[in-house]
């Protein structure tokens, strides 16, 4: 008997590959290079940003900050609908489309 796995007890965000993340990337509406940033200022970057999109517009957020892949799409709430893109070498981007 197996218990619970990883995803069971987290509430992390889909992740994208590659090609769709690059794709989704020129689309956004608006992309936000917080690289350098730790929270709290990522999150309340992006809750502005959203409050500025209408419902299906994308807003991309860059960061180096491990912590705001989760912290970020747990701040827009049901504001938006979170996936995040792992470059493997410290880079990450979070995509939060507006609902």
């Amino acid at each position: 008997m197996s218990g619970p796995s990883l995803d069971d007890v987290t509430d992390t965000p889909d992740e994208l590959d590659d090609e769709t993340a690059g794709k989704l990337v020129e689309e956004a509406e608006e992309v936000q290079d917080m690289t350098g940033e730790v929270c709290p200022y990522p999150q309340v970057e992006a809750k502005k940003a959203v409050q500025r999109l209408d419902t299906g517009e994308l807003l991309v957020q860059e960061t180096d900050h491990v912590p705001s892949t989760e912290n970020v799409p747990r701040a827009v709430g049901d504001d938006a609908d979170a996936k995040v893109w792992r470059s493997g070498d410290g880079l990450y981007r979070i995509y939060l489309e507006k609902r």
